[in-house]
């Protein structure tokens, strides 16, 4: 029963990466606005945000060959690798400024300088990575990019990987020495603590329930599980920040951009180890090629970690299956997700994208011998006694309608906004959190119109790069990055 009702400037929903992101900016430009964070767990950034639900990477399309497609002629097309490298940019901009204002602790408890590095095998493998090289390194933003097919120089940056591989394999690999590990569980809850100071009220345990329009925006019903009891909240904007959850309350609020979207979650598992001597021989992000079918959060990859101050390898990703939303989301959550809207998108989607199928059952059979298998492509020193499976974070993989095929997967994340700017939801996976700053500028410049020319000006004092094209002015990108790379200690 409804016990309480209240007034609020702005609700967010869910207490990760996302909405802190969102909060940290409405507080320094809005100190004024009445803001409420509500997440359901016990503890804020446990779902997506938490730095083993994640592989961490700072997303800047330095080594993930996904965001640099080939075509049937051999050529390497940077666009989407350009677009998220700017947006990273931006992100790292807004973290440093966040630094410098006595906001972030020290920078190397949410990010360290790591390599990102792109891997391919056999004569195909090796020409891509040639290919991509030397389309990228043209690219200002990606003028540091190094190639080798040596082997000698492989065992040197990667000796895990190379330095007992058999003679005669054919394999090529590019580096960027300034890559990232991020810890976005550490970022986001410095974020929040950060916007608890501020007078935002941040409340754990406590989840919505539903969402219906008002005269001046939309009442909030809110759940507190420990008390049980439910209260409502008056909010002039609401913003879903609630990761896989998203989707279910998108539904709930019925507005017309979120009809036809649909979700299919993919659960993630890594091999982890901490034993040191092969974390001493292996600093690097390095990803490989996609199997066939595969989603671009699949695309396998050994990773460094950084997870308070202790270094750590992940391999992974393995895709499983869970109806689950969420990591601790519930069994009926993929069921009762389908309604009459978005049940042709996600027919057709199923109907093209066979591949993906036969993919993930490929995955969920998998024994543990395949898996390990799957980490001798990487490195020939396989010891399984030195490994743990661990099971990651909840992806739901975004359908979406498509005038031509009916319903089409939407890679990467996407904001659905209402058309009076009132309520926005974020949907999607990778790159996700690295390119939150971003996604939430652009969210503020839709949803605040009327605002928006009065904060620019301070925008631009957290992210100086704001309106501006990087990859188009190297003087410009020159004093950015040092700049964020001092402030930021990586490099």
């Amino acid at each position: 029963m409804t016990y309480t009702k209240e007034n609020a400037d702005v609700v967010l929903i869910g207490g990760g990466i996302m909405s802190a992101t969102l909060g940290s900016l409405l507080v320094d430009l809005q100190p004024d606005w009445d803001i409420r964070v509500y997440e359901k767990l016990d503890y804020v950034a446990r779902e997506s945000s938490q730095a083993w639900n994640n592989a961490g990477t700072g997303h800047a399309a330095l080594c993930e060959l996904n965001y640099s497609p080939e075509d049937a002629n051999g050529d390497i097309d940077i666009t989407k690798a350009v677009n998220i490298n700017e947006q990273f940019h931006q992100s790292r901009q807004y973290w440093s400024f966040l630094v410098k204002e006595g906001v972030l602790d020290d920078p190397t408890t949410f990010i360290n300088q790591v390599p990102h590095i792109s891997y391919g095998r056999g004569e195909k493998g090796k020409r891509y990575i040639r290919n991509r090289y030397e389309t990228m390194v043209k690219n200002p933003l990606f003028a540091d990019m190094e190639y080798t097919d040596d082997q000698a120089t492989q065992a040197e940056w990667l000796p895990l990987m190379f330095e007992n591989r058999g003679p005669g394999q054919v394999n090529a690999v590019s580096k960027v020495e300034k890559g990232t590990d991020v810890d976005f569980g550490s970022l986001s809850r410095q974020l929040l603590t950060h916007m608890d100071s501020k007078g935002v009220q941040v409340r754990t345990g406590h989840t919505v329930t539903d969402l219906e329009r008002s005269a001046d925006g939309w009442k909030v019903t809110v759940k507190d599980l420990q008390s049980h009891e439910t209260f409502e909240v008056n909010a002039r904007f609401v913003f879903i920040g609630a990761g896989g959850g998203a989707l279910q309350l998108l539904q709930k609020s019925g507005i017309a951009e979120g009809r036809g979207y649909g979700g299919f979650p993919i659960s993630g598992m890594f091999l982890k180890t901490s034993d040191p001597d092969l974390v001493a021989r292996h600093h690097a992000k390095v990803y490989g090629q996609a199997a066939v079918g595969a989603p671009p959060m699949s695309v396998p990859h050994l990773d460094t970690r950084v997870i308070d101050g202790n270094q750590h390898l992940l391999f992974g990703p393995y895709a499983g299956f869970s109806p689950k939303f969420l990591k601790q989301g519930r069994f009926t959550d993929l069921p009762f997700s389908v309604r009459g809207s978005n049940l042709p998108t996600m027919l057709n989607v199923a109907k093209d994208n066979f591949d993906l199928v036969t993919y993930l059952l490929g995955e969920l059979a998998a024994t543990k011998k395949q898996r390990f298998a799957a980490l001798e492509d990487f490195t020939p020193e396989v010891d399984p006694s030195k490994w743990e499976l661990i099971t990651a974070g909840q992806r739901v993989q975004t359908m979406k309608k498509d005038g031509n095929k009916g319903g089409v997967l939407a890679f990467g994340t996407e904001v659905v906004s209402a058309a009076d700017g009132s309520i926005a939801a974020l949907l999607g996976a990778s790159p996700g959190a690295s390119t939150a700053v971003p996604i939430m500028l652009g969210l503020l410049q839709r949803c605040f119109p009327q605002q928006y020319t009065g904060w620019e000006s301070r925008l631009k004092d957290m992210v100086p790069s704001l309106g501006r094209k990087l990859h188009e002015d190297p003087a410009l990108l020159k004093e950015i990055s040092e700049y964020t790379a001092g402030t930021l200690q990586i490099g």
